[in-house]
């Protein structure tokens, strides 16, 4: 959703239940990295780019039924997050956060506990002001260490924490502007983007597109490692705004920089195409490499990209991205993409399946308008 303040700032804190009693007791570690979780970039589903604030928990059980059902979780999704709307507009005379009793009346521990006999896990969005984005629910600024203790004993294992309504709270007591450069003491993930909206590369309504997203990403490609990501929103394949191809380049790209793979269309409903996209092994293999190094763009001819980024056991992932109107040959040489001129590479096309062998000086393929062909090279 669209941040209304001074500056940027969306947490998503990966949760244990260590982790939640130790923010309870209001001693939030500096360093998350040491809570073990998040050591690769989390995946799962957000309620939000599709279905906005109409959830229902019927909604959440069916999506975390066909999560298992489709075999998405066996490939590796495995959060089912609510984002804003979930609560009445009210806290109740304690103080405390409710869900909101004509949408969720089985309150959030059973929807909890349903997500977990599925063997997935919950994530819930709270916001830093006094309202979140939405206006339909409370923000939890003054009620943080008490929203902490309920979101822990409903058994919330993820917190998305968005940042409207701030009050104008200083910059500088707050961390807002630029949270790559310090969100990493405190949280898991964070948002280095506004808002994604389904489209290749048109603004609308103050929310950019996925295009945009990527380039305002990579500015911030070094601050990423295991146990904390840059997110530049959540993935919009299969929404329907976008080419079947643009969709292809949208989760290659997510997937170089290590951002969050979180789904945001109905699961339920979903073609064969947008299931072969998400449930691409060899791509998702990328997004989850233990070295956790984020690829960024290397070369940039006009609309034509080269992006790129180094992979355990010495290899490299590529992606060559035709951003212009028309088909185009691309070509990633070794000096581009950090190879000796003298490695001579198997080239394996993620997508295809196919592996080029014995591959040397040079990476080239014609492409047509905003596709892309990603690899991953393997020195021989």
């Amino acid at each position: 959703m669209t941040v209304v303040g001074l500056g940027l700032c969306i947490l998503f804190l990966l949760l244990s239940d260590a982790a939640a009693t130790r923010q309870v007791k209001g001693e939030l570690r500096r360093n998350l990295f040491a809570n073990g979780i998040g050591l690769t970039p989390p995946m799962g589903w957000n309620s939000w780019n599709h279905f906005q604030c109409n959830i229902e928990e019927k909604l959440i059980r069916e999506t975390a039924d066909a999560m298992v059902s489709t075999g998405l979780a066996a490939v590796g999704y495995q959060y089912i997050n609510l984002d804003d709307c979930w609560a009445e507009l009210n806290r109740d005379s304690k103080g405390n956060l409710v869900p909101k009793s004509s949408t969720f009346p089985s309150g959030i521990k059973a929807l909890a506990d349903y997500v977990h006999s599925k063997g997935l896990k919950l994530g819930i969005y709270s916001d830093a002001g006094t309202q979140t984005c939405s206006k339909t629910m409370p923000g939890s600024l003054g009620h943080e260490e008490q929203d902490a203790k309920t979101f822990a004993s409903w058994g919330i294992d993820y917190l998305k924490y968005d940042n409207c309504y701030n009050t104008g709270t200083s910059p500088k007591e707050r961390g807002q502007e630029d949270p790559a450069t310090w969100a990493p003491k405190i949280g898991n993930s964070w948002r280095t983007t506004g808002d994604i909206v389904d489209n290749w590369e048109r603004r609308v309504f103050g929310q950019y597109s996925m295009t945009s997203r990527a380039d305002e990403n990579d500015k911030w490609a070094s601050y990423a490692a295991p146990g904390g990501w840059n997110d530049p929103d959540m993935l919009e394949v299969g929404n329907g705004g976008m080419t079947i191809e643009e969709y292809r380049a949208h989760f290659s790209i997510w997937a170089l920089s290590k951002a969050p793979l979180l789904i945001g269309c109905d699961i339920r409903a979903m073609d064969n195409i947008t299931f072969s996209l998400l449930t691409n092994t060899d791509v998702i293999a990328v997004n989850q490499d233990k070295l956790g190094v984020q690829g960024k763009k290397v070369k940039k001819d006009g609309d034509l990209e080269v992006w790129a980024g180094p992979l355990s056991n010495n290899r490299k992932a590529v992606v060559l991205w035709n951003r212009s109107p028309s088909t185009a040959t691309l070509t990633a040489y070794w000096s581009d993409i950090g190879l000796n001129p003298t490695n001579v590479v198997n080239a394996h096309d993620l997508w295809t399946h196919w592996t080029q062998s014995a591959v040397k000086e040079k990476l080239s393929a014609k492409i047509e308008s905003h596709a892309c062909k990603m690899y991953v090279l393997t020195l021989q």
